[in-house]
């Protein structure tokens, strides 16, 4: 698992798997789903992340 946090645009992505990404979902507004070709969710990424994750 890598976690990445871009502070030039907001952005917190978190890759689960290193695998081509054949599908991308908006779930909710700024949080993306990226799947493999088998539908399995392989990369989390949060848009406008300072504002949605609670730093500890």
């Amino acid at each position: 698992m890598k976690v990445a946090y871009d502070a030039q645009v907001d952005v917190l992505r978190i890759v689960f798997n290193d695998v081509p990404v054949a599908e991308s979902d908006e779930d909710k507004p700024g949080i993306i789903l990226d799947y493999d070709g088998d539908g399995n969710v392989v990369a989390l990424e949060i848009l406008d992340a300072s504002k949605r994750v609670q730093q500890v």
